[in-house]
């Protein structure tokens, strides 16, 4: 299952009313480990797609999501719950690392 691009406008519908978690990645083109960690997160989308849900959403271009958020540097995840964030991990880091962590949450 791909990862989920989430905009400004769909972040209600695609985050806070999902029905299971969702771990939204806070990234932008020009940030170079938000590059690197994305086949990362595309992997483990596949591999946890029945159990969560992983979005990206662009900061440059949702910015108004972002704020709301506290964004202050990228890569952040958060990871909601019942429409609450539950848990976030700043920066990036290896697949399994990233994946241990996303398990250890859900």
């Amino acid at each position: 299952m791909p990862t989920k691009a989430v905009t400004d406008a769909s972040f209600q519908s695609d985050v806070i009313e999902s029905d299971k978690p969702v771990l939204v990645d806070f990234w932008a083109d020009w940030c170079g480990p938000c590059k690197m960690i994305g086949p990362a997160l595309e992997e483990i989308s596949d591999e946890l797609g029945d159990k969560v849900t992983i979005a990206k959403v662009d900061i440059m271009e949702n910015t108004e999501i972002a704020a709301q958020m506290g964004v202050q540097s990228i890569p952040l995840m958060i990871l909601f719950k019942n429409g609450k964030p539950a848990a976030q991990k700043l920066g990036a880091a290896p697949k399994g690392a990233l994946k241990a962590w996303l398990e250890s949450e859900l």
